[in-house]
């Protein structure tokens, strides 16, 4: 399947930028979380856009303007993609708490659950 193109992909930009500005630090979304938070673009056809969504909002995050917390949106994998910047990536998590275990975010601890979620509470104290 050839890669298809966006109808107006600065339209899609700016939903995608406009979600990851939510995520709040320390914790982190997956180019796919987002992809599936975007309802699918008119004139692409809903298996195309489950085929190419997160690269596309990979191809967003390249682009992302300086206020957009970029280094938030990583790999489904919990991973950070390689790439020039990645280094810094995950310096930037880290100073927001992140740990990382053999290259990974534990997704279950640190993934942002979307827009409206109630923030839960941070490493609870065992007394």
């Amino acid at each position: 399947m050839a890669n298809p193109t966006l109808p107006n992909p600065q339209q899609f930009y700016e939903q995608v930028w406009q979600l990851a500005r939510q995520v709040p630090a320390g914790r982190v979304a997956t180019y796919g979380q987002l992809a599936q938070l975007i309802p699918c673009p008119a004139d692409v056809a809903p298996d195309d856009y489950h085929a190419f969504g997160a690269r596309w909002v990979g191809t967003a995050m390249a682009a992302c303007p300086s206020d957009v917390p970029w280094q938030r949106i990583i790999n489904s994998q919990g991973k950070i993609s390689p790439r020039p910047g990645a280094d810094t990536q995950r310096q930037l998590l880290e100073n927001e708490g992140i740990l990382f275990v053999k290259d990974r975010v534990d997704l279950k601890a640190y993934q942002w659950r979307g827009p409206g979620e109630a923030e839960p509470p941070r490493q609870a104290r065992l007394f």
